[in-house]
């Protein structure tokens, strides 16, 4: 199953929410993406320009894309960005196949 990279940032009513009720949002992930037949591999909170990351699993980018259009329909979320990530086989055989492609550079 494809990996996916997502970080998101709370809006200030989603954060002052959690600072009044405190919850493990981890639990709430889990079973998000279950729903679309994913896994969490991992969440984690940060300092920077997003307020957290999660490291999970999808049966396709339909169902990746699903997920992130519930989410974000949701509204807790002022962001969500979301990289699929490629395993280094994967990449191995992209590099291969782009020695393959009929490719000219514009204005040669």
């Amino acid at each position: 199953m494809p990996l996916y990279l997502s970080k998101f940032t709370y809006t200030p009513e989603t954060w002052a929410r959690l600072i009044a009720h405190p919850e493990d949002r981890r639990e709430a992930a889990r079973t998000n993406i279950a729903s679309v037949g994913g896994t969490l591999h991992g969440f984690w909170y940060a300092f920077g320009a997003h307020d957290g990351y999660l490291l999970w699993e999808a049966p396709d980018n339909v169902s990746m894309a699903a997920l992130a259009l519930a989410i974000n329909g949701g509204g807790a979320m002022s962001s969500w960005e979301t990289t699929v990530l490629m395993s280094v086989e994967d990449t191995l055989d992209a590099l291969r196949r782009a020695a393959q492609v009929d490719y000219r550079p514009p204005g040669t």
